[in-house]
């Protein structure tokens, strides 16, 4: 496909609901703000903060980084994700990916939401390997148990074509966790090979390879406030705001806006 301009790819992200009235509900979003200041580990995505956050700083950091809606006194209904704060992030990550490709970098890639953002990875992950970069997998076969999840609980680490995601023995899931990224990070180190230079994923995959000191770049929702904390507070490169439950051809454009801002198209 053509990469889309600015302009074109603002309109696409409005049509599809990736940016724009999104589909995460306000209650929603409100909900997770404030399990997050309640320290609940399971939307801390295995970040700690420097500061302690009260739901006012947290309601304005969204609506400064992300574009939700800033008045306290909405509590129903649809929420906002300004586009053109997701467009410059995206700029930002392509030239990211300029300095990882021309530095022939060590790069990772997992996700959180396999089913909709794998593709994207991938297409980014390829790029970087024709341009010479490395990527770096680990742990594979860890396994952890969650609960107060749909059974099966038991997730373990795979690596589908590069890219990391936790599955329940058959089917790729939806996971928060910052366990499976603790687990790869330690495994480099046991077996003594250098850690990423720059990890690009989502939810806990994210926030683990932030908290621990790596170069991050993560994707996160309107309701998913801990990464865009961890970018204020410094603990990860770029934040990019978008809804991220569509189909995986929504975010094509996307895809391609990024590879060819970053010279890799």
């Amino acid at each position: 496909m053509t990469p889309p301009s600015r302009a074109e790819l603002v309109a696409h992200l409005v049509r599809t609901g990736i940016a724009g009235h999104v589909n995460t509900p306000r209650q929603s979003n409100l909900r997770h703000y404030r399990r997050l200041c309640h320290k609940d580990p399971y939307y801390q995505f295995g970040l700690t903060f420097g500061h302690e956050w009260s739901f006012s700083e947290v309601l304005a950091v969204m609506a400064k980084r992300c574009g939700v809606v800033a008045d306290e006194e909405h509590q129903w209904g649809i929420d906002t994700i300004d586009p053109d704060r997701t467009v410059d992030a995206l700029e930002s990550v392509a030239d990211r990916l300029a300095s990882a490709a021309s530095r022939r970098e060590r790069v990772m890639f997992a996700t959180g939401h396999p089913k909709n953002l794998l593709e994207t990875y991938q297409e980014w992950k390829d790029a970087l390997v024709e341009r010479g970069c490395e990527v770096v997998t680990a742990a594979a076969g860890y396994s952890y148990k969650v609960m107060n999840e749909h059974p099966p609980y038991r997730r373990v680490l795979v690596w589908h074509e590069g890219v990391g995601l936790v599955v329940d023995g058959s089917h790729p899931r939806h996971s928060h966790h910052p366990f499976a990224m603790r687990a790869a990070l330690q495994d480099l180190t046991e077996r003594g090979e250098a850690w990423p230079q720059l990890v690009i994923a989502d939810h806990g995959f994210a926030g683990a390879a932030g908290e621990a000191g790596v170069p991050t770049i993560g994707l996160a929702d309107c309701n998913d406030p801990a990464l865009f904390l961890a970018e204020y507070e410094g603990k990860v490169h770029t934040t990019v705001p978008l809804d991220d439950g569509y189909l995986t051809e929504d975010y094509r454009p996307l895809s391609a806006y990024v590879l060819h801002g970053a010279g890799l198209w």
